[in-house]
């Protein structure tokens, strides 16, 4: 049975789910995706002061950076409209943040935060996507975020019996972002990179953990811890004027290059209405081949993000779906001797099981097949 492969060559992992919707959410009067509305999220605010260490609160260094951040947007992305949660020094219901988030309509939520430590040593940048906690370290940084809603009046019915020191009851919330995940992943990753590449931050990772701050919102979103307010030279940096710019240029810079990620991946869609999102292809360009070779190098059960180190050097990357497993592949070619001397290649980077296999227009054929076809083209 044919499947549909989604390509993505350059693109990372972003996974196709949700893409239909924002699609439609997100044309505009030339039928084009845009990322056209982001909410930053300044955390804390007002009797919530956050972690605080050498009088330096968290509240004050997130509402600095998120301005900063915005106005970088503004400036620089007038297309995009800036939604903030708040704007000055006051303390905004979590459930309340996400419902700013929703009424916008927002394509982006991004949440600021400073992380803090029992110990002085911990320092660098992380950035979290709703889910799972994988450990405990992960565990205790959403039980701080999460402690806001303490101060919350009524909070037990508005979170549903939520208690942030257990954390079985992160596991329902985590199903919310699923649409999202990847797309999510993905903007904390390239966070992440401008953090080590730009400014030089530790970069601790990409991790997932329970944010009752993302749980309702209804599109990607990332929680940003810029550093530990714990250690001291970082604390020093955050408190400065210039780390606060630094910061905010970074995430800014992250944030154009997922819009034109995005934008480029959404606007090669074609019928996504008339597709089931899982099956949604995305077509090749007018340039492309009518017949594509390309090196098949691994078969997987789950879905692993095309970002992961097991990719590290792999060029080209791509993924299909077919008879129930994901399948990963790399480069695109018009003919089977290039696609040959590309498989070398892979085989030598310790995929030794690597092989051909052939696309027409999106769709599986034999090998036999496409060699067929190509021939019969070549012909005068």
């Amino acid at each position: 049975m044919k499947r549909k492969i989604i390509l993505f060559g350059l693109l990372w992992g972003i996974h196709f789910l949700g893409a239909g919707a924002a699609v439609a959410q997100g044309e505009n009067e030339d039928n084009r995706y845009c990322v056209k509305t982001v909410v930053i999220d300044a955390g804390h605010g007002g009797k919530d002061p956050g972690a605080v260490s050498g009088n330096i609160r968290e509240k004050d260094i997130a509402l600095r950076i998120a301005l900063k951040t915005g106005a970088y947007i503004e400036k620089y992305l007038p297309d995009v409209k800036v939604c903030y949660t708040r704007t000055d020094d006051r303390f905004v219901e979590l459930h309340k943040r996400a419902k700013i988030a929703n009424e916008a309509q927002a394509d982006l939520f991004i949440s600021i935060h400073c992380n803090a430590n029992k110990s002085s040593k911990p320092f660098g940048t992380e950035t979290y996507v709703m889910g799972l906690h994988k450990s405990q370290a992960n565990l205790e940084v959403a039980k701080k975020e999460n402690a806001a809603i303490l101060l919350e009046e009524d909070y037990e019915s508005e979170y549903e019996g939520y208690d942030p020191n257990l954390p079985e009851n992160t596991i329902i919330f985590s199903l919310f972002q699923n649409a999202f995940l990847n797309q999510s992943l993905t903007m904390a990753s390239l966070v992440e990179d401008q953090f080590r590449e730009r400014v030089h931050r530790h970069d601790r990772g990409v991790k997932q953990a329970g944010f009752l701050v993302l749980y309702r919102t209804t599109m990607p979103g990332i929680l940003v811890e810029t550093g530990f307010l714990t250690n001291p030279s970082e604390r020093a940096f955050l408190a400065g004027e210039e780390g606060q710019t630094f910061i905010a240029s970074a995430i800014y810079r992250a944030f154009k290059n997922y819009k034109e990620v995005q934008e480029k991946l959404n606007n090669r869609v074609s019928n996504a209405a008339d597709l089931p999102i899982t099956d949604a292809l995305i077509i090749p360009e007018k340039s492309t081949p009518e017949i594509l070779f390309t090196v098949q190098f691994l078969s997987s059960k789950t879905e692993k993000p095309l970002y992961s180190n097991e990719f590290t050097g792999i060029p080209d990357l791509g993924m299909y779906q077919h008879q129930g497993l994901f399948k990963y592949t790399t480069g695109e070619f018009t003919t089977f001797e290039e696609a040959s001397e590309h498989r070398k290649t892979i085989i030598t980077k310790g995929f030794s099981d690597a092989f051909i296999v052939a696309f027409h227009f999106g769709d599986r054929i034999s090998i036999e097949e496409a060699r067929k076809m190509t021939a019969n083209k070549s012909k005068p």
